[in-house]
């Protein structure tokens, strides 16, 4: 008993100290730990960071943190940490390649969600898909189509593409085209087309709206309506101005021609 007892003692005057401060190390690192994670979720909230995008980004700092603790506290146990680091590293890598599309997507997101390309509710053509956005998560985005069908894209797709957003600018240009017959009057209808926009109340004042020739088709004179409105009138005002335009063109006595081909005939002699 008496040899064992002192076989003891000698082990904790030899390894005391460094389990004391291995376990002070851990303490302190697990208090740093969570203050370093509420100070990273708060700075996140104060920068508008998007709701979704907190909480995983300030674990993932939590996580992370901890494990450069422990890596630490082993140090001072006297367990060689340069195998495990190169274990993590190699799970890391292994990890990151076997999820290399997920990891992508979730980068997308994570881009998408920080810089904000576009917002819930705005009317977007993004990687070659048109609707209304209704989610933006980590990994996909969810959108409506015109015709009311859900769909999901991958963030990446999104990203890595062109972004249309309709709903950024409060104002937006209706791009028209109306053709008329080479024999009518040019200035009677561009006059009645003039009307037809000072008549509409939707039709902004500024920026101007521009009537001009655009081509000398094969089978008209193409006149170029450009019109502004507010977002929210560019579908509605579309679509009346076309039925109006035809309708006090005609009236004026100005056709819409149809694409057409004359054939002369030429009678041989002899």
């Amino acid at each position: 008993m008496e040899a064992l007892t002192e076989r003891i003692w000698g082990l904790v005057m030899e390894h005391g100290p460094s389990v004391v401060y291995a376990l002070v190390i851990l303490i302190v690192g697990l208090t740093v730990c969570r203050i370093v994670r509420a100070a990273v979720r708060k700075t996140l909230t104060r920068a508008r960071v998007d709701a979704t995008l907190v909480p995983f980004i300030s674990k993932m700092v939590y996580y992370l943190s901890l494990t450069f603790v422990m890596v630490f506290v082993l140090a001072r146990f006297g367990i060689e940490t340069t195998s495990i680091i190169a274990v993590l590293g190699g799970a890391a890598l292994a990890v990151g390649l076997a999820l290399q599309g997920t990891l992508g997507n979730f980068a997308a997101g994570v881009m998408l969600l920080v810089f904000r390309p576009f917002e819930v509710g705005d009317a977007v053509d993004a990687g070659g898909t048109m609707g209304k956005v209704i989610e933006i998560g980590i990994f996909c985005t969810t959108l409506h189509s015109p015709d009311n069908v859900k769909i999901i894209v991958p963030n990446s797709s999104i990203y890595g593409a062109i972004i249309k957003n309709f709903s950024a600018n409060d104002t937006r240009r209706n791009d028209l085209v109306m053709g008329i017959d080479y024999g009518d009057n040019i200035g009677t209808a561009m006059d009645v087309i003039r009307r037809v926009l000072e008549a509409d109340d939707r039709v902004l004042k500024d920026p101007e709206a521009l009537i001009a020739i655009g081509e000398l088709a094969d089978s008209s004179v193409n006149i170029l309506v450009r019109p502004w409105c507010k977002k929210e009138d560019y579908w509605p005002l579309r679509f009346d101005l076309m039925r109006t335009l035809k309708e006090q063109l005609e009236a004026a006595g100005c056709s819409l021609p149809f694409p057409q081909t004359d054939v002369h005939l030429h009678q041989a002699s002899g």
